[in-house]
């Protein structure tokens, strides 16, 4: 399987000629390219930086062999179209393009009292690699390559630390940026490293880099 990291939270998987594109959101300016591209679309929430509403509905229209897999608070909007999307809650378990696709969790990480708390799915896919949306939620499997958010609202290296040492993955890949710089990013590696507080090192990969996972 291979990985292509996007800018903010938006990867691709593909495999065996199937591409998978998960959470292309309004702050990843390549999404409209990724989507054209892609088999199928896995979304972890609700909020506009992890799916790109406007762009999928015109996916969708175009072309009716895409098929978009989220909570049920996101595909709803596109309750017309229930053959080409798919609504999906944590415990599921759901073949996706020629992927194994299992998924996790419940509720976006807390950002405040004050803020409403969304529901958030992560997916482990082909049992190796995982993407948590927004949460530290520690799937019930092991996770070889963790796909670990570095920035936002909810976010905390410390938290993020305790997140890895729990998981134990054997990678670790930085998503979730787009609010740090390139010294915030460097900053968090180091953090985020066996000399510091993680048991293996943060990859930060540039936008467009592909990688075997």
């Amino acid at each position: 399987m291979h990985l292509t990291k996007h800018t903010h939270a938006c990867v691709t998987l593909t495999k065996d000629g199937a591409r998978i594109v998960v959470d292309p959101g309004a702050f990843t300016p390549e999404a409209a390219d990724a989507v054209a591209a892609a088999t199928a679309v896995l979304i972890t929430h609700e909020h506009p930086d992890h799916v790109d509403a406007d762009l999928l509905a015109r996916a969708l229209e175009t072309r009716p062999d895409l098929r978009v897999f989220g909570p049920e608070s996101v595909v709803g909007r596109w309750s017309a179209r229930r053959g080409q999307v798919t609504a999906v809650r944590a415990g599921d378990r759901v073949a996706v393009a020629g992927f194994d696709v299992a998924v996790f969790g419940e509720l976006h990480a807390a950002i405040h009292r004050d803020v409403p708390r969304v529901t958030n799915l992560g997916y482990l896919v082909d049992g190796r690699l995982y993407h948590p949306g927004d949460a530290y939620h520690v799937p019930d499997a092991p996770v070889e390559t963790l796909l670990l958010p570095t920035s936002g609202p909810w976010t905390g290296i410390g938290a993020a630390a305790d997140y890895v040492r729990e998981l134990a993955p054997r990678r670790l890949v930085q998503i979730h940026e787009v609010m740090l710089s390139r010294i915030g990013q460097e900053s968090t590696a180091r953090f985020l490293s066996p000399a510091m507080l993680s048991p293996v090192p943060l990859t930060v990969l540039p936008p467009g880099t592909t990688v075997t996972v």
